[in-house]
């Protein structure tokens, strides 16, 4: 077995443990705290978010996306690939040092989406673009941490909260969809996202694509026209 090799750290704002990157052969995993958040073999659950927005709001003219963590690419790689040429995507990423792995060790994972002339890279937490920005995206997508049970920053619960909720429905245009990938479960979330006035489905994707047992949980939140 090929042992794991520490490639480099960086810190996340508002929390003790710091963001890892490790390589095994051409396998990556980014952890914290001894935790995986996620690894380069595992990410068909993040294709299927992208995929399952995209397809949502695909009527819609100029559509502008917003997501909310860059990760490994993989979310924005599929959501490039299954949007239209005229599509605006912005992604909000709070750790700096992750956008710097993306262009570098992580660039060919995902085929180098940062690349792609229609993606902006904001290094900025994406609570912020959702509490300011009104009616202007067509989607939003939320990556965040480990969903709705988060590891990394208690700040992400607001993402999560009724409060979260609320601000993502008035910055969504009529139309728009807030798409929600989480690890896991959680009976409560849908409710919630009802409360704030989406009407709400519920996916449960395979995490590594037609041969993996393991499920990752995906809901999509229509707001009305």
């Amino acid at each position: 077995m090929i042992p794991w090799e520490f490639l480099d750290s960086a810190k996340i704002p508002g929390q003790k443990k710091d963001l890892c990157l490790y390589r095994r052969g051409d396998e990556y995993s980014i952890r914290v705290g001894g935790a995986e958040l996620m690894n380069s073999r595992v990410h068909a659950s993040e294709d299927s978010l992208a995929e399952l927005a995209c397809r949502k709001i695909a009527p819609q003219s100029h559509p502008h996306l917003l997501i909310g963590g860059l990760g490994m690419g993989f979310t924005l790689a599929a959501a490039l690939k299954y949007s239209k040429d005229d599509t605006l995507i912005t992604v909000a990423e709070i750790v700096p040092t992750v956008v710097e792995w993306n262009r570098g060790a992580l660039a060919d994972l995902a085929g180098d989406p940062l690349q792609d002339n229609r993606v902006t890279v904001r290094e900025i937490d994406v609570a912020k673009i959702i509490n300011s920005d009104h009616h202007t995206y067509n989607a939003i997508l939320l990556d965040v941490d480990n969903g709705p049970e988060g590891l990394t920053r208690y700040r992400n619960d607001w993402l999560y909260s009724g409060a979260g909720l609320t601000s993502a429905y008035t910055a969504l245009k009529p139309e728009g969809v807030l798409a929600v990938w989480s690890a896991g479960p959680d009976k409560a979330f849908p409710k919630r996202m009802q409360s704030a006035g989406f009407m709400v489905e519920e996916k449960r994707v395979r995490a590594r694509g037609p041969s993996g047992r393991a499920r990752h949980t995906i809901w999509l939140g229509a707001k009305s026209p």
